[in-house]
């Protein structure tokens, strides 16, 4: 008797579980209708127009321009730079948010934490063709088309991935179909900026490189209160349906360069002889991409951003799941990440003013040996407020280190071919990006702790630094 009565009871608790779980996603759809469906009407009818419209290029300039206020005395360089600010957001706030959704997929489908991990291990080796592609695509056709289609992919596998019923599915929906999408980020937004630029370069990558660290410190907390309000599955597709409104309309503003309005590198006029001067003398000699591809800077750029990689996308992925193991809620556990976000703008931003002035290579070789301390912090860090300063320093030194390197990238190899160059440099992040999630997953489900794992990403730190010791140009300021 007492057997069927707790039966019986069970049976009733699951219903109404099951009952409050429908109403939960039927209040989450009607959320997601009232809010994004008459922003996607709108934008078909203006897009409509926009493409069958009669109205030449130049005067769709204009308008572009009486919108968004843009007076012919800025230099567009700075709209470029704003309109991959808000690109990188979406695009680094949606990557940076898979640990956020981490245990929601592992509970929902039953995974243990390295088969969960390789969702996003699988999503960076699909993106090593996206970086090549993008690379060529960029020195093609331009960032307008790229970063729109980009933005098209992105938006398509978060939705997808909200209709997933089985695990098998994941790596479908997200690690493909976000691995051709946000795969080419940053050789499409690194390559359009390094064209733009020349005086201030350092600058403009900075300021451009805070849309990520924007990304991070808003779209994870953002992801957790959805999650917690709406459910996994209505929190993708709702992130899904703000990168179509955000991406597609602002990438076009972008051009590839700045001869294509007209203009020069920082907005220089032909007679300003000190920027051609510096331009020619910063220049490194031109040689043939596959000489590039056989020289020892080369490789060596390549295996920084495998070591860089394989720490920085393991944080990303387990941070979160860390923390809420130590008993911290989940909202309390993504906030790590708002603050590596946070943190991230200002390391970015002083590089970039610094990169300017000294030499980037020191700006690298500091910023590395900086992290590996924080990263050694985690072993011991148990306490909330270690963890949150944890996440400040490690964001400070890994925007300070990703605006440098790629300063020091462009002052090694020169413009002519940089597309093509950082899409096969980004090879070495998406190997990277592959073993470390996935490492750090396998050695927790072994040995039920990660620190082991924090140890082997510091080692891989300072194994970086000893690398870019190697790099032996940077011609500008050394």
């Amino acid at each position: 008797m007492s057997n069927q009565r707790l039966s019986t009871r069970t049976h009733i608790v699951e219903s109404k579980s099951d009952l409050e779980l429908g109403n939960q996603d039927i209040y989450g759809l009607g959320s997601f209708l009232l809010l994004y469906m008459p922003a996607i009407l709108t934008l078909r009818v203006v897009n409509n127009w926009w493409q069958s419209s009669t109205v030449c290029a130049s005067e769709k300039d204009l308008v572009l321009k009486s919108i968004f206020h843009i007076k012919n005395r800025i230099f567009y360089g700075w709209v470029v730079v704003a309109a991959i600010l808000v690109s990188g957001f979406i695009m680094m706030g949606v990557n940076s948010s898979f640990g956020v959704f981490f245990k929601s997929l592992e509970a929902t489908f039953g995974l243990t934490r390295a088969t969960t991990s390789a969702v996003l291990s699988g999503r960076m080796a699909f993106s090593c063709l996206s970086a090549v592609l993008g690379g060529w695509a960029i020195d093609r056709y331009g960032p307008k088309v790229v970063f729109s289609i980009m933005g098209l992919f992105i938006g398509i596998s978060l939705i997808l991935t909200s209709q997933t019923a089985a695990a098998w599915q994941l790596f479908v929906t997200y690690s493909l179909l976000l691995g051709l999408g946000a795969g080419a980020s940053y050789v499409v937004t690194t390559s359009t900026i390094l064209r733009w630029f020349d005086r201030r370069r350092g600058l403009a990558l900075g300021i451009a490189g805070s849309g990520a660290g924007l990304g991070i410190a808003f779209v994870a907390p953002l992801s957790a209160f959805l999650i917690e309000s709406f459910e996994w599955r209505n929190a993708l597709m709702m992130l899904g349906v703000t990168v179509w409104l955000v991406m597609i309309p602002v990438a076009q503003l972008l051009r590839k360069e700045p001869y294509e309005i007209g203009a020069l590198p920082d907005g220089a006029t032909p007679g300003d002889q000190t920027a051609r001067v510096e331009e020619i003398t910063a220049s490194p000699p031109i040689i043939s991409l596959v000489k590039t591809f056989r020289t020892k800077n080369f490789w060596s750029f390549l295996f920084i951003w495998v070591l860089f990689a394989f720490s920085s996308f393991f944080v990303l992925t387990h941070i979160v799941p860390h923390a809420t193991d130590l008993g911290f809620s989940a909202i309390q556990s993504a906030t790590i990440l708002s603050l590596t976000g946070i943190a991230m703008i200002a390391g970015r931003l002083l590089a970039g003013v610094l990169t300017d002035k000294i030499s980037a290579k020191a700006i690298v070789v500091i910023s590395s040996l900086l992290q590996a301390g924080v990263m050694l912090w985690l072993v011991w860090g148990q306490e909330l407020w270690m963890l949150y300063l944890f996440g400040l320093l490690h964001g400070f030194t890994q925007g300070g280190f990703a605006t440098a390197i790629t300063v020091l990238i462009g002052r090694t190899f020169g413009l002519k071919d940089i597309g093509k160059i950082l899409g096969v440099l980004e090879i070495g992040i998406f190997i990277g990006a592959t073993i470390g999630p996935y490492l750090g997953g396998l050695i927790f489900d072994v040995t039920s702790s990660y620190t082991l794992a924090f140890l082997i990403m510091t080692g891989t730190v300072l194994a970086r630094t000893l690398v870019v010791a190697l790099i032996t140009r940077d011609k500008k300021r050394c």
